[in-house]
């Protein structure tokens, strides 16, 4: 049987890690978060997808032992 956990683990870590990358390289552009006033949501956000990711493939490893 398929754990659910797996593959949401990875789409969630991939994810974060691609949006805390592009979070980082764009911290120089002022004008990109004038909206969120000046917060890069990007790389909070990011941060937050890869730990979830992370904590449901551990959560998944975990039950396999």
């Amino acid at each position: 049987m398929v754990d659910i956990r797996i593959p949401i683990g990875l789409m969630f870590s991939i994810l974060g890690v691609l949006i805390t990358i592009f979070g980082v390289f764009t911290a120089s552009d002022s004008e990109m978060y004038q909206k969120s006033l000046g917060v890069n949501v990007n790389i909070i956000m990011g941060i937050i997808m890869l730990i979830f990711g992370l904590s449901m493939l551990f959560f998944a490893r975990r039950k396999k032992k």
